[in-house]
């Protein structure tokens, strides 16, 4: 089967595919639309700088358990209705974040919105399903790369429609369209889309309350990999308390810390639950996965998406900086590199069609370590075409690796795509926070620097780890019969 799609059709998984980019590119619309018009509110409710970096760590904090809770969801009640769930709920939250009169208000609602980041993850197993093997790179491709661009229609439409409505509301309701614009598509996606293809069958995990793994060893690496994810929440946690901002008192932090503990203790019984069965009897070798695979994807999504999210906060302070540009022309030079992502990843689930999953990731982040390498050079001296050329071939790399992870991502185990992409996409939220927490120590070169060497580290991980997905992965239907389906 040729992995060319015909893009301008209307029917069958090529409507699929554009009914849930759109519904994507919406919830990232929604989940960033308070960015370009935080000068606004900070005027309106009289922030401090204090209290505005807090609301843009508020945004992130909840979508890294998320993405784990919704991967769950997906897996057991289908994209279908969690996609419009999530569109129609995040519609309410933005509405309340639109006419709030108080800075808690904001906080809380901005916390909450964090939700709907985790949509991402819900087409992912829609896409899997809909798109054979030899088409998956280039459809989670596009999907990904053209739905991520919603944080950038959000910064090119709502201060403009903000400023045709004019008045002090204005941006209160630039910032409802967009919350009405999730209600009205929520609805249409529910209406208008099915899990699977007529005639194919949804698979669902055998139990809820964690992804099931085939041996001991890929348990106990399984509870290795959950560590991180919740080491992110307590770094959170660390920038809010009195060492960090402030904004939190030293019993609420440590009340944090305790909280955050107790629900990894909880998730890793739940683990332990829904696996109890591999400690008295052997999983046949049809059903056998290594988990090694999932966790390679999850170190490789820590640095494409990582460093994409770090890098698209970081730049335009960096022209700034360092080269005394306006803000206006630092903005524009910076938001290249997100807009980037509406070819290379797309383009990197191309590559990883043609030449293979495992080839696609390793040459992929040899540029990235290459590339992130070369910037940790730059300094006053550079031309500033230079330094966007550099910024150019991170986001190729970066973006096109972050394709390539999710070409990979759905040909794991079928039932568990949910799972998977949510622990994946996890990691690359934690991978961003914790680049932005290097980044408030270090130096920009030595911030590149440290990029290019987890990368290098990575791409170790993929040449001695990763496996090539090849043949078939078996899942029982309803009737006990087995069905194989093509992952190669």
């Amino acid at each position: 089967m040729s992995n060319r799609l015909n893009l301008f059709s209307l029917k069958g998984n090529i409507r699929i595919l554009h009914t849930t980019w759109v519904a994507f590119f919406i919830s990232f619309m929604v989940w960033f639309n308070h960015a370009p018009l935080m000068s606004v509110i900070r005027e309106v409710f009289d922030l401090t700088s204090q209290e505005v970096s807090v609301l843009l760590i508020l945004n992130v904090a909840l979508t890294i358990p998320a993405r784990i809770i919704v991967g769950m969801m997906v897996d057991s009640y289908g994209p279908r209705k969690m996609f419009s769930g999530i569109l129609v709920l995040s519609s309410f939250l933005c509405l309340f974040f639109a006419w709030a009169q108080t800075f808690q208000q904001l906080a809380l609602t901005r916390f909450l919105l964090g939700f709907v980041g985790a949509g991402f993850v819900v087409g992912i197993r829609m896409i899997g399903e809909w798109f054979p093997a030899k088409q998956t790179g280039i459809a989670q491709g596009i999907y990904g790369g053209w739905g991520n661009f919603g944080s950038a229609g959000a910064a090119l439409l709502l201060p403009t429609l903000a400023l045709w409505i004019g008045g002090d509301d204005g941006w209160r309701y630039a910032l409802s369209a967009t919350a009405s614009l999730a209600f009205v598509y929520g609805v249409f996606y529910y209406f208008n889309v099915t899990d699977t293809p007529k005639g194919s069958t949804y698979f669902k995990p055998k139990e809820v309350g964690g992804m099931e793994v085939t041996s001991k060893g890929d348990l106990v690496l399984y509870l290795i990999m959950s560590m991180p994810i919740y080491g992110a929440l307590a770094l959170l946690i660390w920038k809010l308390s009195p060492v960090g901002m402030q904004w939190l008192d030293t019993s609420a932090a440590y009340m944090a810390y305790a909280a955050i503990a107790a629900v990894y203790l909880y998730q890793a019984m739940q683990i332990i639950k829904v696996n109890k069965e591999i400690f008295s009897k052997e999983v046949p070798d049809m059903f056998r996965y290594q988990f090694k695979q999932v966790a390679v994807l999850n170190l490789s999504y820590l640095v494409t998406f990582g460093s994409e999210l770090s890098l698209v906060s970081m730049l335009p302070l960096l022209y700034v900086d360092m080269f005394d540009l306006s803000p206006i022309t630092a903005g524009l030079l910076a938001g290249i590199y997100p807009i980037m992502n509406l070819v290379a990843r797309p383009s990197g689930g191309i590559f990883s069609d043609k030449v293979g999953r495992k080839k696609s990731l390793a040459i992929l982040f040899l540029g990235i370590t290459g590339s992130f390498v070369i910037l940790s050079q730059v300094n006053s001296d550079w031309a500033v075409p230079a330094v966007v050329i550099c910024t150019v071939f991170c986001a190729i790399f970066s973006q096109g690796g972050s394709g390539a992870v999710y070409a990979m991502a759905p040909l794991i185990q079928r039932r568990m795509t949910g799972q998977i992409a949510g622990m994946v996409g996890a990691y690359g939220n934690v991978g961003g926070l914790v680049f932005l927490t290097v980044l408030s120590f270090v130096s920009p070169q030595a911030f590149f620097i440290v990029i290019g060497c987890t990368a290098a580290v990575v791409l170790t991980c993929i040449l001695i780890f990763l496996e090539e997905p090849k043949g078939q992965t078996a899942e029982v239907l309803e009737d006990g019969t087995v069905q194989l389906i093509d992952v190669s």
